[in-house]
């Protein structure tokens, strides 16, 4: 059977059934098939370009008719849909990676403004608690300021505060008003602290004075008396015109803490480790130690600073222990344990600063300088010694003219002591 139309073969085609090329560089033109009916042209549409991959939009594909590979559009690059189905210029699109160096810049910022807020609120509410209650512009006829800081340092017997139970407890006595149970002088300078131990039995002479209250000049008389009767006199003021007199030595700061403000505190930071090399009792003060190292609460701790009549040198043994306490406590609480932990950073602040009287000049910046020296006397940095002695007359501790002059002006000159104290 013929299936070409109306007769039509291979042999009345044209002879040949194969084409015959032509010698041209045109190729053959088409022949003339008048039976074939061309159907229209459908529209141009505009191409649709193949998605990476070689997958395609499940549409026609368009050849551009050159295979060079090139992408035409503004796809995502990643060729991840965006959720929405059409991208912009055919494509769909991505969601962005995410900025993480912008994320890490806010989240540091915000760090930064919560500390600051923190700090700052910290600084207000420990700076509201101090009680800037000695006037140290009522001192006169005072020595020239040496190099360093120099800190008056007093524990006194006060009891305001304390109940019945507390004063039974502590072993405190119901004694009316306050004494200075002990003093010392905390030098800070370049070349370490020092902390200095004034015997409360120290034989001072009382100078000329202004009233912290009264205003009225008293004339010096050559008295002679123990160091502790200047502050049952006429309280801190003269207390600081006693001492600057007898040594010299300018006083820039004064703090005062009570009994009940420091069992507070060492019970704040939940006890102060001590190495105590012999054991000792004393019914007075509630002492009952044994030897070695052992944990001291606030009642303990008491005791053991009180101590004096378990002594042979009552007075000067006492501030040996007072000063190896001191530097114990001030160096176990400055510790990363204390510090960033509220727990215990906040009550022990607010036990230490319900208690401490302060000069009107003092802030809270010289407040922790002087803490952290105090802390240096026992990092290797430091000295801690007694007022050098001499002798003793009725009773009181006379000191060494010679050393004391010594030791004044090494501090003074902000020099490395070398003096050697009782």
């Amino acid at each position: 059977m013929n299936d070409w139309p109306e007769g039509w073969s291979d042999d009345n085609r044209g002879g040949n059934r194969y084409g015959q090329g032509s010698a041209g560089e045109r190729p053959e033109g088409a022949r003339s098939m008048p039976h074939i009916q061309r159907r229209p042209a459908p529209p141009r549409q505009r191409p649709i370009p193949q998605q990476p991959g070689g997958y395609d939009n499940g549409g026609p594909q368009y050849d551009s008719g050159y295979n060079t590979g090139q992408v035409y559009g503004g796809g995502n690059a990643g060729g991840r849909g965006n959720g929405s189905g059409q991208g912009g210029g055919g494509y769909t699109q991505g969601r962005p990676a995410p900025n993480w160096g912008r994320r890490i810049k806010i989240g540091t910022l915000s760090l930064v403004v919560v500390v600051l807020a923190v700090s700052i609120g910290t600084y207000f509410w420990a700076d509201s608690k101090l009680k800037r209650e000695v006037d140290l512009s009522k001192v006169i006829e005072r020595p020239k300021a040496g190099d360093g800081t120099n800190y008056l340092i007093v524990g006194s017997d006060s009891r305001a505060g304390m109940t019945a139970d507390d004063k039974k407890r502590l072993h405190t006595g119901s004694a009316e008003g306050k004494r200075t149970d002990s003093m010392m002088i905390l030098h800070d300078g370049s070349n370490g602290p020092t902390l200095v131990s004034l015997p409360r039995d120290s034989n001072v002479e009382i100078p000329s004075y202004k009233g912290s209250e009264s205003g009225k000049l008293y004339p010096a008389r050559g008295r002679f008396t123990k160091l502790n009767a200047a502050y049952a006199e006429d309280g801190p003021e003269l207390l600081v015109r006693t001492v600057e007199f007898n040594t010299g030595l300018h006083i820039d700061h004064y703090v005062e803490i009570g009994f009940g403000g420091f069992a507070k505190i060492v019970d704040a930071i939940g006890g102060v480790e001590l190495d105590i090399p012999k054991g000792f009792k004393d019914k007075k003060s509630g002492a009952d130690f044994k030897a070695g190292k052992q944990t001291l609460n606030g009642e303990q701790s008491l005791a053991f600073v009180r101590t004096r009549y378990a002594f042979a040198e009552s007075d000067l043994a006492r501030t040996k222990n007072q000063q190896k306490f001191l530097a114990a406590l001030a160096s176990q609480t400055a510790t990363p344990s204390t510090i960033l932990n509220p727990f215990k950073f906040y009550p022990t602040m607010s036990a230490g600063l319900d208690t401490l009287i302060v000069d009107k000049d003092m802030s809270l910046w010289s407040l922790g300088q002087m803490f952290f020296a105090m802390k240096g006397v026992t990092g290797g940095d430091g000295t801690s010694m007694n007022m050098p002695i001499s002798g003793s007359v009725g009773g009181n501790l006379v000191w060494d003219k010679a050393k004391v002059k010594q030791l004044v002006e090494q501090l003074n000159n902000d020099e490395k002591v070398t003096v050697s104290g009782n």
